[in-house]
């Protein structure tokens, strides 16, 4: 990737870099594919590369004792893959996957933290982003404790929407399960809601966003914090 230009990137973070800052990463990042359901960094093993997504959504997700995963952050191209490496750790117990598939420019870790130590412009911007994401982990939390599964639903369908082109979201109630961290029933019980009121298409392994105003009312207070958080400090977000 000797040739790659910043302004060919779709990943926000570096579009945002300063062009030396970018020039540090330029030559160390490697265009992949990257599948759906790929995992691309494992819960407590040493974490090799991060990725800076240019396509596709990933979801951080914890195990419970009975093995079921639940989703506490999403990532797509307004950040990157592999936080831990920029807060000093080689390892984290939470496993990231592609939830839907895309690409991502990627880099070693090692390569990124001799960059880090380089560039003090780089790691203020990636410490916003971790500042935002932090923010989205604990608005997930407060959304699980105390809002019904139709509100959580419209927000990470919003949250989808956001970070990918189009309207149409390639979920299947099964990923959908586990971002709301509910049984499959509650999940189909609330994508009827939302169909019923016109505001999306559910289909086999594809929901189509038709109105997302009504899915803005519908989230309600749920949505809209780390988005307001990640465009006061890095820029725009959609």
């Amino acid at each position: 990737m000797s040739e790659l230009s910043q302004s060919a990137v779709r990943n926000r973070l570096l579009t945002a870099l300063p062009p030396d800052a970018f020039a540090l990463l330029r030559h160390n990042l490697e265009l992949v594919s990257l599948e759906q359901s790929e995992v691309i960094i494992q819960a407590n093993a040493p974490i090799e590369h991060v990725y800076f997504l240019e396509a596709g959504v990933t979801s951080v997700v914890t195990r419970t004792e009975r093995g079921r995963r639940i989703e506490i952050g999403l990532v797509g191209r307004d950040g990157f893959a592999g936080v831990p490496v920029l807060l000093g750790a080689d390892q984290t117990p939470h496993e990231t996957f592609m939830q839907v598939s895309g690409a991502a420019l990627r880099m070693r870790a090692d390569n990124l933290r001799y960059a880090l130590e380089q560039s003090s412009a780089l790691q203020r911007l990636l410490l916003r982003f971790v500042q935002v994401f932090h923010i989205q982990t604990a608005q997930t939390a407060a959304c699980n404790g105390s809002h019904s599964v139709g509100k959580r639903l419209a927000r990470w369908l919003l949250m989808c929407h956001d970070r990918l082109d189009g309207n149409e979201l390639p979920l299947t109630h099964e990923f959908i399960a586990v971002m709301l961290a509910v049984r499959r029933p509650g999940v189909t019980e609330a994508l009827q809601m939302l169909e019923r009121e016109q505001t999306i298409r559910a289909e086999r392994r594809n929901i189509v966003v038709l109105d997302r105003r009504k899915l803005e009312e519908t989230a309600g207070d749920s949505y809209g914090v780390p988005e307001a958080e990640y465009e006061r400090l890095i820029g725009p977000f959609r």
